[in-house]
């Protein structure tokens, strides 16, 4: 058994002073006793916070998913727990089919030897179904049209599977998404030139989601003279629609964060990071995707350029920044940042019936903060994986 004495929980509702017990990787009590037999840490001073989620990750600690050997995802793992990420879906770019099916192989043995990082939950397909007019810096050679023959070989070839970004307006798309909900795999939109139609179909037909929100994505336009929808405005009128952000002051700035805020609430926003292999690491030269076939990029200013600096090639974020950034540069409470690391994330992926809050029964995941939100300890199903100094 695990006693955390004196801590200040943070919930989804209030900051409160209670003792958590945990055993057999499990919360089983919260509440003011204290238990002689167990091994205690006193955290007076100290919040208690929910285990980070980061549905949205590409690398980090010099290591991308794209690199597709069993150590570079092992040592993402390893880096961001640090930064109080206790689980995550590690993300894929566009890519040949063949490394697609590589990385599925050596996924299934990283999560068998994962005793040290945060938990891999289950994949992220980001493409390769999007607009060539909104890659970004994904690869536009490896950019499809989602026919059925080509997705339900990629989808049928593993089971960690949980989610698959596309542009919606591509032809085969809304099929795609009708099969995606047959699988119980979230369907996501980005990389998208969708208009308002668009996006009226796509959520008829099971997107639920937006991918980086802003970020490679259709807006207002002027059509022989009439205004028409983006992806953006869409994301807003429709309650239905919950909304990823990267929040590191880069990609969406203070105001911009302030608005999304207003509009959407905790409980549709998700923060990710949506890190490439430069998160953790110094600044300079670095690749986003795999070693092998990647784009070089620039880590500057606290985010990954493009060569020519125009445009931006994924963060270098850790999800706690991501919640300092949401209280300072946002004006959003505690534990509404919190949330939005936390709860909202697990909602969507369909795992908060194990993670997400500080409650009897559920998984013994959590992150112990000071004062100035700075990650100290994180455990990961009762195991202490991080402790700083």
């Amino acid at each position: 058994m695990l006693q955390l004495l004196n801590a200040d929980l943070i919930t989804p509702y209030q900051i409160k002073k209670a003792n958590l017990l945990i055993q057999n990787k499990k919360i089983i009590s919260i509440g003011n006793n204290i238990h002689q037999d167990a091994e205690t840490l006193d955290l007076t001073g100290k919040y208690i916070a929910p285990g980070f989620i980061d549905i949205h990750l590409h690398g980090g600690g010099g290591a991308d998913l794209m690199d597709g050997d069993v150590d570079s995802i092992l040592k993402i793992a390893e880096s961001h727990i640090k930064y109080g990420t206790t689980s995550f879906y590690p993300t894929t770019l566009t890519a040949k089919d063949e490394e697609l099916f590589k990385l599925f192989d050596n996924l299934k043995i990283a999560i068998s030897k994962n005793n040290k990082g945060a938990r891999i939950m289950g994949v992220h397909l980001e493409g390769p179904y999007l607009s060539a007019n909104q890659k970004g810096a994904q690869d536009e050679r490896f950019l499809k049209e989602p026919i059925a023959e080509h997705y339900k070989k990629i989808i049928n070839s593993s089971d960690y599977i949980a989610r698959v970004t596309a542009a919606p307006e591509i032809p085969g798309a809304l099929e795609l998404a009708s099969f995606l909900q047959q699988k119980g795999i979230i369907a996501s939109i980005g990389h998208t030139d969708a208009e308002y139609q668009d996006m009226l179909k796509a959520l008829e037909h099971g997107y639920s989601l937006l991918t980086h929100f802003y970020s490679g994505m259709s807006s207002l336009k002027r059509v022989n003279g009439s205004r028409v929808l983006g992806a953006v405005e869409s994301g807003y009128l429709f309650d239905e629609f919950n909304v990823e952000i990267i929040a590191d002051g880069y990609h969406l700035p203070p105001e911009l964060l302030k608005l999304i805020y207003k509009i959407k609430g905790a409980d549709s926003i998700v923060l990710v990071t949506d890190a490439m292999r430069g998160a953790g690491m110094p600044e300079g030269k670095s690749i986003l995707g795999s070693l092998e076939n990647g784009i070089e990029v620039i880590i500057e200013d606290g985010v990954a350029k493009m060569p020519d600096r125009q445009a931006f090639a994924g963060s270098v974020a850790t999800m706690d920044r991501l919640v300092r950034n949401m209280i300072k540069l946002a004006d959003v409470p505690l534990t509404e940042a919190v949330k939005m690391a936390t709860l909202t994330p697990a909602k969507i992926m369909g795992i908060a019936d194990q993670k997400g809050t500080i409650s009897q029964g559920k998984d013994a995941d959590l992150v112990i903060l000071n004062k100035e939100l700075e990650v100290e300890i994180v455990i990961v199903e009762g195991d202490i994986r991080y402790q700083k100094g």
